[in-house]
């Protein structure tokens, strides 16, 4: 078997997020492939568009919808660019799934906090929807979720129906500048609305993911509110290329973030050089 050679994908939908945003939901061309596909939150998968190259994704659908699985991208190169050529009823690739998964087994009982920034909200979307599938095997969910501007903040339509939720609590929040006449949310950076917001520790675990700047802001805010290392859940997902630990470039000190990762604790995280 060819390790490299992706699965056939039907692109179904494609939907706008932002302006450089968009989402693509794929379905396997082949049912037999579809029929034995399955994959755990946190994974991820290379998606790519022929001729052009692939690029590193992670599956922002949950595997509790397991009809298809979708991919959120924002626009950034080459391959992406031609990602965005895409339409409904075009073939693409697809190889994974890949890496490690947030171990919601664990998780049983627990209160759940969710924190994202920007694009980063769609690794925690997976997660999000997976913990909501199974709403009853999870304790309190707060989701705390922050962009540039109203006009960059990914999923609105989901963002309205968790924010409707009785048993989800919602915090968004823009940066200051970036609101716009009829906002209601926050305003202010990601990491002071976590300190505002203050989620309790108690039996209670958060997954954190953004741009670095926002995961490295946000680990000194949730010590000080009291959360152990080994508490928070993070995703490294910014330097993999080939998916199986081949060609070296997501290598970080003793780690591939492809085959040890991309999830990892921020007790795991401290063992890590700075350069993460």
């Amino acid at each position: 078997m060819n390790i490299y050679q992706p699965h056939l994908m039907n692109v179904v939908a494609v939907i706008d997020e932002t302006p450089d945003t968009r989402t693509l939901r794929l379905q396997f061309k082949d049912p037999e492939v579809a029929a034995a596909f399955a994959f755990k939150a946190g994974q991820f998968g290379e998606y790519s568009v022929f001729g052009a190259g692939e690029s590193t994704f992670c599956m922002a659908s949950s595997p509790t919808r397991p009809e298809f699985i979708e991919a959120s991208f924002k626009l950034a190169g080459k391959v992406t660019n031609e990602l965005r050529q895409l339409n409904v009823g075009d073939t693409m690739g697809f190889r994974g799934p890949y890496g490690n998964t947030f171990p919601l087994e664990q998780w049983e009982g627990k209160n759940v906090v969710f924190i994202a920034g920007g694009i980063g909200l769609a690794p925690v979307r997976c997660v999000i929807w997976n913990v909501l599938d199974l709403r009853d095997k999870f304790g309190d969910v707060t989701i705390i979720y922050g962009a540039r501007s109203v006009a960059d903040l990914v999923y609105k339509r989901e963002l309205e129906e968790w924010a409707g939720r009785s048993d989800v609590k919602l915090v968004t929040t823009v940066d200051p500048g970036g609101e716009t006449p009829d906002w209601k949310g926050e305003v202010g950076f990601v990491t002071p609305v976590v300190e505002k917001t203050a989620p309790s520790v108690d039996n209670a675990v958060v997954v954190l993911c953004g741009p670095p700047i926002v995961v490295k802001m946000t680990l000194p805010v949730l010590a000080k509110l009291g959360f152990a290392d080994d508490q928070v859940y993070t995703t490294l997902e910014n330097r993999m290329k080939c998916g199986i630990g081949k060609c070296g470039r997501c290598n970080i000190g003793p780690v591939y973030v492809c085959k040890d990762g991309p999830v990892f604790t921020a007790a795991q995280l401290k063992g890590l050089p700075a350069e993460y």
